[in-house]
């Protein structure tokens, strides 16, 4: 149960942050919002690793945990980047799909879930498809792809990594493996920025504030999620974080009265449903 709850929690902070970050980007550079969102992470990340748990990871931990912050660069930017240019119930939703990887490698270490908890599990999934094959009313024409959708895939497939790579740091240290993913990925981020050279004209002081709290709970959220692969299975804790997009979601429909369809409130109902099969399993 306390694995559920560290996930449910981080996959809130993640969710929050996404729409912030994804509201941002349509004004700033995607890699300006990463800079002050990850800096700003890094920094409270650090903090946290000097002032409670100094001593330095295994070798595996470190190689995972900087190999994660790589992915979740690439995943990231990929759906902030779709974020800016689609719209939310649509990008987030696909996005969630990372889910997937971290499911099969669970299942490939040898996790096995109760019947009750694999019903979750699906319910879980397929909420998030529904909700991300809903009919938009303001979309492209039949048979083209929408907006975002592209990114949208690519941050599944990066961030499903980020997952599992948090899952193997995170087995020595929770605020390592979320400093040692910072650590490679805002490094990475700065090299591009300094090569394309985005204009900062847009960002205003208190962007910088908000981004920076961004940064603090998206970095929180990782250490929160850490600590639930390291208390319960990779394979329900992955599913878990599904409910990134249906927070997303449900801040685009109530502060930016996004509508959504039949199919999408489906989709937010039978994944919280199948969280909560997981839980009572």
């Amino acid at each position: 149960m306390l694995a559920v709850v560290l996930a449910a929690t981080a996959s809130t902070l993640w969710g929050a942050g996404d729409f912030v970050a994804g509201l941002a980007t349509k004004r700033i550079p995607v890699l300006v919002v990463a800079l002050i969102t990850w800096g700003a992470g890094l920094a409270l990340t650090a903090g946290l690793v000097v002032l409670f748990d100094p001593a330095v990871p295994p070798a595996r931990a470190i190689a995972f945990g900087l190999l994660g912050g790589v992915f979740g660069a690439i995943g990231l930017a990929s759906l902030y980047q779709g974020l800016a240019v689609g719209r939310m119930g649509i990008v987030a939703p696909i996005a969630s799909l990372s889910v997937l990887v971290g499911v099969v490698v669970g299942f490939l270490q040898g996790d096995r879930p109760t019947s009750v908890q694999l019903v979750g599990m699906v319910a879980a999934v397929s909420g998030a498809v529904l909700a991300a094959i809903a009919p938009d009313p303001a979309g492209p024409p039949h048979g083209r792809v929408a907006q975002g959708v592209g990114y949208a895939i690519l941050a599944a497939v990066f961030l499903g990594g980020t997952l599992v790579c948090f899952d193997a740091a995170g087995e020595s240290s929770a605020a390592w493996s979320a400093l040692l993913i910072r650590s490679s990925s805002v490094p990475l981020v700065a090299i591009v920025a300094l090569v394309t050279r985005p204009s900062i004209s847009a960002v205003r002081r208190r962007d910088v504030g908000m981004l920076s709290a961004v940064g603090a709970a998206d970095n929180g959220a990782n250490v929160l999620f850490a600590l639930a692969t390291a208390k319960g299975l990779l394979t329900l804790v992955a599913v878990i974080a599904s409910l990134v997009p249906v927070v997303t979601v449900l801040l685009a429909r109530f502060v930016l009265h996004e509508h959504l369809t039949r199919h999408q409130v489906v989709g937010v109902v039978l994944a919280l449903a199948g969280v909560a099969a997981i839980a009572a399993g």
